[in-house]
């Protein structure tokens, strides 16, 4: 494509260099219109709003920006005179587009539904990955979910055609595969109902995961807000080589900044390492940033990418990106609010857990560390694929290990399963062989979909509460996430040294240096994997698995039965009394680790994901209890009895109390289920109080009006015990900046008051006053 603009630059240049004085016609200033996916071929990418609002905000700010500002900034609604500063204030942006899955899609759209409106105002699709369960092979796995889930999938298909979504079916791929093929690209921004939307970022894409009321106000044409994120620099200096893959470089990063150090904050990789990874590559090592809390990470447009975007068919976004290229890279002497450096070529392979993605250790000393922790060393099952590690390049590094196994006999001791990251990849792998060498080692290929990363997996080989080792390519390790069982010990590595470490059948197998032994007795080394990051050939497209949405969609009808045990309509939240809310009863105050996982579990519960009552059964069902140090058991106040978690809001939301939850740090780490936050406030939760919140899940309690709270000295914590009621008094001042007073009431008469801190802005405190963010976009809709 010719960049029209500078050519039209260079002869005025030329031009006015002379005595004479030429007109040079607009129209030479007029590039040709390039679409942002082939699916959507009359919505368009506009670099030049991009670099319209870069210049406005450069010149404000008066310095040079990071990538992740001129993306981020790029987007404002109001460049002119939107407040910025790095951690402080909300910024109000316009996002491009928008994904959702299938599990949090059915929550999204019955808010979107119930918003009135007719049709969304940005580019959105739909992507059926979560609820497909591994048990006996691709296939098979997916006939028996479109059997299982068709009401959810026809409410889905059915919505989407009405409000102007594409549907991606099941057997389609995993959401955030599909994205980096179709619809991620430099400089777009894009938010997605999946904590692991930065995947993205391998494209130079601000991607960020959110919940479904986010994406309810971007494709409702609302201005959507984000705290304005700092920005921690990783420089990647050196180049990857051996066994070392671009996994390794987000596993030492989760050990650097732990899985809270990258909160309100865009991890943005640069430097002279960043040429020598695959686009595929560097989507990995952005995926597993939500692993650290980031906002999302990034990478710098370059050479690696236009050859992805090549190879999946868009060559002409290549072609403009090069044209703007100067504004998908960071200005030279921008500033970090933290560097981090590291030498890819010093970089050895890490092995991240158990129970945690940031306890990370170099594969050559896991075999020691597991022995010497009492962890089970040898592997009962290795797991290849999921959002973080599907690609062509993972898949052939991960069958060059195992073609050098079966040259000498071997096949894995290990159970092995492979899950390809789309339909895309899962027929170009069957096309070049891999998925059949991957097969003849012992691996079974399951269906193109999420499935054990996040508990879709019906495990047969050990009962429940039997200690285990697993090791997986995946993203996720906390307790229980896999498969429900709190004794298997997860750990996540790399693709190929998943498939090595398989065939070795234990933790305490090298392959840098350890020989396995052959069939024929002959001992022998692996050699470090080498494959292509992407096919010779043309990708294989597969089946077909896209459902356009319809030009008007007015006339569908979406049926969502009154008797569904899946899906329910909505009802509005209660709007806040105006009064303090006093003597509120605490449901539960959380020892350690509560991931979102704990609040609103996965696995069998993802078919309840459509129904708000119902999935309010798993309420806080993993968290444990302070009182006793078990799960799923807590007081009852009222009647002094143990009983489950939700059992008891329900009890207390029919006696008519208000209760609240304390918990410890990072509060609602992991996925971006915004269901963590409906079912609190669905069995009358008004506040939660902890050490601190993990980003998503704080915007999230907000949108459904609750009152996310933080110490403002974390010893308070110690201050508050499960049988005192709380009073938090003076909202009727509520204001942002204002810290709130907490008063606590213990049984024996005596109180204690302590401070409370809130990131509310003015916005954020009408949603609460509204009762929902949904709700206070019903009020201005109607004003």
């Amino acid at each position: 494509m010719a960049p029209y603009c500078v050519l039209a630059a260079r002869l005025r240049h030329a031009l006015n260099s002379g005595v004479r004085r030429y007109h040079v016609a607009p129209v030479l200033c007029q590039r040709a219109k390039v679409a942002m996916s082939h699916f959507e071929p009359n919505e368009y990418i506009n670099y030049e709003k991009l670099e319209k609002n870069i210049n406005i905000v450069r010149k404000r700010l008066d310095r040079p920006l990071t990538l992740s500002e001129k993306v981020v900034y790029g987007h404002l609604d109001d460049p002119e005179k939107q407040e910025i500063e790095r951690g402080k204030t909300y910024l109000r942006l316009r996002p491009d587009r928008v994904a959702m899955q299938d599990a949090t899609a059915q929550m999204a759209m019955l808010q979107f539904i119930s918003s009135g409106l007719p049709k969304v105002a940005v580019p959105s699709t739909i992507h059926c990955d979560h609820l497909i369960e591994a048990q006996s092979g691709g296939e098979k796995d997916l006939r028996r979910a479109k059997d299982i889930n068709q009401e959810v999938y026809n409410f889905l298909a059915t919505a989407g055609a009405k409000y102007g979504v594409g549907f991606w079916k099941p057997g389609s791929g995993i959401i955030h595969q599909i994205i980096l093929e179709n619809y991620s690209y430099p400089g777009v921004m894009l938010i997605g109902t999946d904590s692991h939307t930065p995947n993205g970022g391998g494209l130079g894409g601000v991607c960020i995961g959110v919940g479904g009321a986010d994406a309810v106000d971007v494709m409702a044409g609302i201005p959507w807000e984000l705290k304005c994120p700092k920005v921690i620099g990783v420089k990647l200096t050196g180049k990857l080589s051996g066994w070392s893959s671009p996994k390794d470089v987000i596993l030492k990063v989760a050990g650097i900044l732990t899985v809270k150090g990258g909160t309100g904050a865009i991890i943005e990789y640069h430097g002279p390492g960043v040429d020598s990874i695959s686009c595929t590559g560097m989507a990995t090592i952005c995926n597993m940033g939500a692993e650290i809390g980031a906002t999302t990470s990034i990478f710098p447009y370059n050479v690696r990418m236009k050859k992805y975007l090549g190879k999946t068919g868009r060559a002409e976004i290549a072609a403009l990106a090069d044209e703007f290229q100067q504004h998908l890279v960071p200005d030279s002497g921008c500033q970090y609010d933290q560097v981090i450096e590291i030498n890819l070529s010093e970089l050895k392979p890490h092995i991240n857990g158990p129970f945690t993605p940031d306890l990370a250790h170099p594969v050559s000393d896991i075999g020691a560390v597991a022995e010497k922790e009492g962890w089970p060393v040898d592997i009962r099952v290795g797991l290849i694929g999921s959002c973080t590690n599907s690609s062509y390049e993972d898949m052939g590094r991960s069958a060059a290990v195992a073609k050098q196994a079966l040259a000498h006999g071997l096949k894995c001791k290990s159970m092995f399963t492979i899950t390809p990251g789309s339909e895309q990849i899962r027929a170009t792998i069957e096309r070049d062989g891999y998925a059949q060498i991957l097969r003849d080692v012992g691996g079974l290929v399951l269906a193109n979909a999420c499935g054990p990363c996040i508990g879709q997996w019906d495990r047969k080989d050990i009962k429940k509460g039997e200690k285990n080792t697993i090791v997986t390519s995946y993203n996720r390790n906390f307790t229980g996430r896999n498969d429900a069982n709190p004794e298997t010990h997860a750990f996540v590595t790399s693709p190929e040294i998943v498939t090595a470490l398989s065939i070795a059948g234990t933790l305490k197998f090298n392959p840098e240096v350890d020989y396995l032994t052959g069939a024929d007795g002959k001992k022998f080394k692996l050699e470090a994997p080498d494959a292509d990051e992407l096919p010779k050939l043309e990708f294989d497209p597969g089946q077909d698995t896209y459902q356009y949405p319809p030009k008007d969609g007015s006339g569908q009808h979406v049926d969502v039965s009154p008797t569904s045990q899946r899906l329910q309509l909505l009802e509005p939240f209660d709007k806040w009394d105006g009064k303090d809310l006093e003597d509120m009863l605490i449901l539960i105050k959380v020892k350690g680790k509560c991931t979102t996982d704990h609040i609103s579990a996965a696995g069998p519960w993802l078919k309840f994901r459509g129904h708000l009552d119902n999935i309010s059964n798993n309420l806080l069902i993993g968290a444990i209890n302070v009182e006793n140090g078990k799960a799923n058991s807590v007081r009852n106040a009222l009647t002094q009895e143990f009983g489950p978690v939700p059992d008891t809001a329900r009890y207390y939301k029919k006696m008519g109390v208000k209760w609240a939850v304390v918990g410890d740090e990072n509060y609602g780490e992991g996925s971006s289920r915004e269901h963590a936050a409906l079912e609190p406030r669905h069995l009358g939760g008004r506040v939660i109080i902890t050490k601190s919140f993990a980003r998503i899940h704080e915007t999230n309690l907000k949108k459904q009006g609750l009152l996310p709270l933080t110490f403002a000295d974390p010893a308070d914590y110690n201050k508050i015990h499960p049988v005192d009621k709380l009073s938090i008094v003076g909202l009727a001042d509520f204001a942002p900046g204002k810290p709130l007073k907490c008063i606590i009431k213990h049984p024996n008469g005596s109180q204690e008051t302590i401070m409370l801190n809130h990131t509310f802005n003015e916005s954020q405190i009408e949603w609460f006053q509204a009762g929902s963010a949904l709700n206070r976009m019903k009020e201005l809709q109607q004003k």
